[in-house]
């Protein structure tokens, strides 16, 4: 995109930039410069809303996690209660609708604010992308509505806390160098783990990585 804002002194050229965290650019020069403007390179984003209703979270049961519950607030999966949202490792699906606050802004933004470790954000059935680092954040400028909006985010995390989980469990595996009977004549696993391996990177007493959106989630504005 352009930058519209510089200034040349001492045969250099001035660029005033921001950076959020992690963040980076390649600088590239036109032959010939932009014509002077009042417009800045960073537009100020304003909060305009708090998606803090509760969110209806949808789990894979194939691994272990509930079909659907409700979350009355964001949180860290690996501080529920529940052992199948604590140990969970897969996809999950979080819905929420809302109402969008009067705004004259042109450009409206939804901000994930923290999440473990990547998202695909939805929108009125529309999909507005992947997000996998800070800022979490998609433009929803040509997706939201004034009404009834239908907010739909998915989030994926990493393979360790179910490996961890199943460490909480009756041991199954090899044995002796011998490969489960279980797993060798097809049988159901009497243990109920989820996972098998052949070499055990994690115990029971491992620590479990964080994992979920923990937000807030805002509406930004840019003025």
């Amino acid at each position: 995109r352009a930058l519209p804002e510089y200034s040349r002194e001492g045969g250099q050229t001035i660029i005033p930039l921001r950076f959020d965290r992690d963040e980076g650019y390649f600088i590239v020069f036109r032959t010939e410069g932009l014509s002077p403007t009042s417009k800045t390179n960073f537009p100020e984003i304003e909060q305009l809303a708090v998606l803090d209703a509760p969110w209806t979270v949808s789990f894979d049961p194939k691994w272990g996690g509930p079909a659907s519950v409700v979350f009355e607030r964001l949180m860290d999966w690996t501080h529920h209660s529940d052992p199948g949202i604590k140990y969970y490792s897969g996809k999950a699906v979080y819905k929420q609708t809302f109402d969008l606050p009067k705004s004259d802004a042109k450009s409206l933004y939804l901000d994930l604010g923290r999440v473990s470790n990547m998202a695909r954000v939805k929108l009125n059935g529309k999909d507005l992308g992947v997000v996998w680092t800070f800022p979490w954040r998609v433009d929803v400028s040509d997706a939201v509505k004034a009404k009834g909006n239908k907010l739909e985010i998915e989030v994926v995390n990493l393979w360790p806390n179910r490996l961890i989980g199943d460490e909480q469990l009756l041991d199954d595996g090899i044995v002796n160098g011998q490969w489960p009977e279980w797993l060798t004549e097809g049988k159901p696993r009497a243990s109920g783990r989820y996972t098998f391996t052949t070499y055990k990177h994690f115990n029971k007493d491992s620590p479990l990585l964080e994992s979920g959106l923990m937000g807030p989630v805002k509406i930004l504005v840019e003025n």
